[in-house]
């Protein structure tokens, strides 16, 4: 995308000397630093019919209803419902035939305090209609805020805000720059976007995961999930205080081993005690380095593919930017103080103990263990067989300085076996089903599950044929 010189104050001012943009803006929690652009560039009575900041939790249940949480999406698409459809109510007979309707909200909570560093996020979203008179459009999305301060976080906030709104209105050509188009003047040490949701008529040629995958491609954020329906989640609620159960594969597609092993991994998972009879949240992982082909770029049909594939078995599926394990456990350790479990194959654990790959970290490889492994964090590993050997964690042997590191980690079992090399086939690959694909090898059919082999033939997906 080329780059703008495109300032908050010039994008404020675009919208005002629209005449059809009309609309109101509700912000909760961090002022009214959206609306402020508006007001400050001028000709804000042509856009603003009305803006409210209703802090005081009374008054806002009797405006929006009673909420769990106030900073939540609920709370965020109840401000929209009621803004939106106040605004048709009032002024539909009026100006309905001749305006596009929109109603801008946010639910923040901010923080400045060593505590609380990390904490300030926000829910923020626009409905909007594109033609007067049509059906409205929702673009609704998750943020966390790390400016130091308040009124950096303020200010952060005030941006984003408009840029969503401008983005709404007028859109860029290119659907993945839309992403880009919402940080103009802003970075990813100032905001991280993790979640986003388009819907309405008017934005059915939006892919919701595309536009995620955006988000963790441009690092906005470093790992976005789907449910088992393929529905854009939000990782925060979606694992809140839940065991999670990681499996990290390239899935292109995913074999009837893979899914074998997550079904004996789990089964195991469960009678753990670190869950106390709880039911894990099971994440399929694909990490960008998976994703990125030979010329460095995503092949967006291929991801789909994958997602598709997964989810057709309903599983959920998580992308991610962690090259490292111990990045993708602390990141789940944001939203769950629950157990968590990662499945690799044994084949990973040297690269687990190649020092090289810690040398970033201070404390090298011993403190890429130490964010790995806590109390509830367990790592589970399966067998790799190739033509002349099966490796396990039992047969695993790192270099001798790495010895004594590796036997405490075994001998408390973070590190443990989940299958031996009977248990189960695990020298069939992916690869090998799309070598098998592309030869028109029918046998192919007999190394994935049978919702899968439906799904690539109905669809020809990773290059099938008939």
């Amino acid at each position: 995308m080329e780059l703008r010189d495109y300032s908050p104050t010039k994008k404020a001012l675009q919208v005002n000397l629209d005449d059809t943009i009309y609309g109101t803006f509700a912000e909760i929690g961090a002022g009214q630093e959206v609306a402020r652009h508006f007001f400050q560039a001028g000709r804000a009575s042509h856009t603003i019919a009305k803006t409210i900041s209703a802090y005081d939790m009374t008054f806002s249940d009797e405006i929006y209803g009673k909420a769990g949480r106030y900073v939540c999406e609920e709370r965020v698409v109840s401000m929209l419902d009621y803004e939106f459809g106040l605004l048709q109510e009032r002024l539909r007979a009026k100006r309905g035939s001749n305006t596009r309707f929109f109603a801008f909200a946010n639910t923040v909570a901010t923080a400045s305090s060593d505590e609380e560093l990390g904490k300030s996020h926000g829910w923020m979203g626009v409905r909007f209609q594109v033609e007067p008179g049509g059906a409205y459009n929702d673009i609704i999305l998750h943020v966390k805020l790390w400016d130091r301060f308040r009124l950096q976080q303020q200010e952060t906030l005030g941006i984003l805000g408009v840029n969503l709104i401008h983005m709404a209105f007028f859109p860029p050509e290119k659907p993945e720059d839309r992403i880009a188009y919402l940080i103009e003047a802003l970075n990813t040490k100032r905001v991280e976007v993790n979640m986003i949701r388009f819907r309405g008529p008017d934005l059915q040629h939006l892919d919701n995961r595309l536009m995620s995958l955006e988000l963790v491609k441009s690092h906005l954020t470093e790992a976005v999930m789907f449910d088992a329906k393929s529905q854009v989640q939000h990782v925060g609620d979606a694992l809140f205080r839940k065991a999670v159960l990681v499996q990290r594969g390239t899935y292109r597609p995913i074999t009837s081993s893979n899914l074998e092993i997550a079904h004996k991994v789990t089964d195991q998972f469960k009678r753990h005690p670190l869950l106390e009879g709880a039911e894990p949240k099971v994440l399929f992982e694909i990490t960008m380095n998976s994703l990125t082909g030979d010329a460095g770029a995503v092949d967006d049909e291929d991801f789909l593919h994958r997602v598709d594939t997964l989810t057709a078995l309903g599983q959920e599926v998580l992308v991610s930017n962690f090259s490292l394990f111990y990045q993708m456990k602390s990141f789940l350790r944001q939203y769950t103080d629950r157990a968590i479990g990662i499945v690799v194959g044994a084949s990973l654990l040297p690269k687990m103990f190649d020092e090289q790959f810690y040398k970033e970290l201070p404390g090298g490889i011993l403190e890429g263990m130490s964010r790995l492994f806590d109390d509830k964090t367990r790592m589970f590993v399966y067998p790799f067989k190739d033509d002349t050997l099966c490796s396990t964690a039992k047969t695993f042997n790192p270099e001798p300085k790495l010895q004594s590191l590796y036997k405490y980690l075994t001998g408390n079992e973070m590190i443990t076996d989940i299958l031996q090399c009977d248990d189960i086939d695990t020298s069939v690959h992916s690869s090998d089903v799309r070598e098998m694909l592309a030869k028109r090898d029918p046998q192919w059919i007999n190394l994935v599950p049978p919702e899968v082999r439906k799904l690539i033939e109905e669809r020809q997906l990773f290059g099938y044929r008939p």
